[in-house]
């Protein structure tokens, strides 16, 4: 039997859920918009920009590692959806961390995860920039990623409504044009038109230096890169955890999760490269764009710009959405300072979104001191962050299971094939990509960053727990049967 907590929210309405929804915010997003949004979160800078890198680095063998990555992104999307449906609550990274491990990692989590959202705005602007450098060569990146920060930080302010409503229609033009690329990509393989149509060939994948042209362990280093682009999948467990439907909705958006991987990552990606030759991409140009530059569609390449301008610009302002809500979350947890619980006018967390932003200014900065290498920067630290927020999840989700297994816990409705098992290879696999970050050179100051992270909340924790020791005890979650 599926286990919660009910709350009640200010209107006296029944929320299922431990702190979800948070009281006083608008309820405006319909599930026409949470779907789409949930689909189109999938889609982002990861895959659009960072794939023409790693591209030059593994090649062809680039979709094996996108479909490696993709199932053990399913496994700790699994492992959630059974936590969730034991507990769904808001803000479940921390949560289950708080619950299974300690009210510190709750704390480490939590802001992990604020820290992770910061970071990926951060490359989210430097990708739009790039972006806009194809069409304007002579706007610096630094110039085009401050006017995209202030304008995005004035539409978080606007209503939820509005904000679920521009969501969604990014969202589609995210979906609806990565369909299309696969259809005309598929187009151009069979019937051979367009300019690439004598070049274009599944043998593309194999015909030039083998299907691993850089050898195994040069296309293993992409999967840092690779795990970026599956940041905010995650996202959908947390849309599912505060829907008042948790039972339908969750199974169904994680169960959906193979074939949107499959389709727009591994299945975009084995288009392009048998439509062009691997060799023909450069590192910093969107193999999307430089594919229908290939096909010579006419303004096709701009088309594509447009359209991952708008992916990009899309990821930002979700992010920019999460960090006031997760500052928000941990104020009413009393794991950061009272004013971020506070809502404006507008029902949204206004002081938290801006504290939010300013922080995501530092990408700004980073495109002006150093524009070649912002983005990888801002990715690895993403990605660090990330790993630690999947790494909460697994662990979570093994204790949980010892839990039921031994009976202190109610099982959830909803249990990750192959229990406990899966999550091991999971935590074995981030294990493994960690070391791959720790190994190369340009992805190793993440690490560095983290290291310095972890000391500030360690303290941060320590004055904390001087000052409101109550706040750092653990706490039972109280458990009630739903339906």
């Amino acid at each position: 039997m599926t286990s919660s907590q009910v709350g009640k929210s200010h209107d006296g309405s029944e929320a299922v859920g431990g702190d979800a929804p948070e009281e006083g915010y608008e309820r405006g997003l319909g599930s026409r918009q949470v779907q789409m949004i949930a689909i189109g979160g999938a889609i982002g800078v990861g895959l659009f920009l960072g794939a023409g890198a790693n591209i030059a680095k593994a090649g062809p063998s680039l979709i094996v590692m996108y479909a490696l990555a993709g199932v053990i992104i399913f496994f700790i999307m699994r492992a959630l959806g059974e936590l969730l449906l034991y507990r769904p609550v808001s803000g479940s990274f921390a949560e289950y961390s708080r619950e299974f491990l300690g009210p510190f990692f709750g704390y480490f989590t939590g802001w992990t995860y604020w820290l992770m959202w910061v970071v990926t705005g951060m490359a989210e602007l430097t990708a739009a920039a790039i972006y806009v450098h194809y069409w304007f060569p002579s706007v610096p990146q630094w110039v085009t990623a401050l006017v995209f920060l202030i304008v995005l930080f004035v539409a978080n302010l606007i209503s939820v409504k509005l904000f679920g409503e521009i969501e969604f229609w990014f969202s589609m033009v995210k979906v609806t044009a990565l369909l299309g690329m696969i259809i005309i990509g598929i187009g151009v393989l069979t019937f051979g038109f367009s300019s690439a149509g004598d070049t274009a060939a599944v043998s593309n994948l194999w015909a030039f230096d083998g299907f691993f042209p850089n050898g195994v362990g040069s296309s293993l280093m992409t999967l840092q890169g690779v795990m970026f682009a599956y940041l905010a999948v995650e996202l959908v467990g947390v849309t599912a955890g505060e829907s008042e439907d948790p039972e339908k909705t969750l199974p169904k958006a994680i169960n959906t999760l193979p074939w949107r991987i499959a389709l727009f990552y591994v299945g975009a990606l084995t288009v392009i490269l048998c439509v062009v030759k691997w060799t023909e991409f450069s590192p910093d140009v969107s193999p999307f764009v430089a594919a229908f530059a290939k096909i010579g569609i006419p303004a096709g390449a701009g088309i594509v710009n447009f359209v991952v301008l708008t992916a990009a610009l899309s990821s930002c302002n979700s992010g920019m959405y999460s960090t006031g809500r997760m500052l928000r979350n941990l104020a009413e947890s009393g794991e950061a300072p009272k004013v971020f619980g506070k809502l404006s006018s507008t029902k949204t967390p206004a002081f938290g979104i801006t504290v939010s932003v300013l922080c995501m200014g530092i990408g700004v900065v980073l495109n002006y001191v150093v524009p070649e290498k912002a983005f990888g920067y801002v990715t690895s630290v993403a990605t660090a962050a990330g790993i630690w927020t999947w790494l909460m999840i697994l662990v979570s989700h093994i204790l949980y299971r010892r839990a039921v297994d031994a009976g202190r816990l109610p099982a959830s409705s909803f249990p990750a094939p192959g229990g406990a098992k899966c999550s091991w290879i999971a935590v074995a696999f981030l294990l493994f990509v960690t070391g791959l970050i720790a190994y190369d050179a340009d992805s190793r100051i993440c690490l560095y960053v983290m290291a310095v992270w972890a000391a500030v909340l360690g303290v941060s924790w320590a004055i904390l727990k001087a000052r409101n020791p109550q706040v750092t005890e653990r706490r039972e979650p109280e458990l009630e049967k739903v339906g």
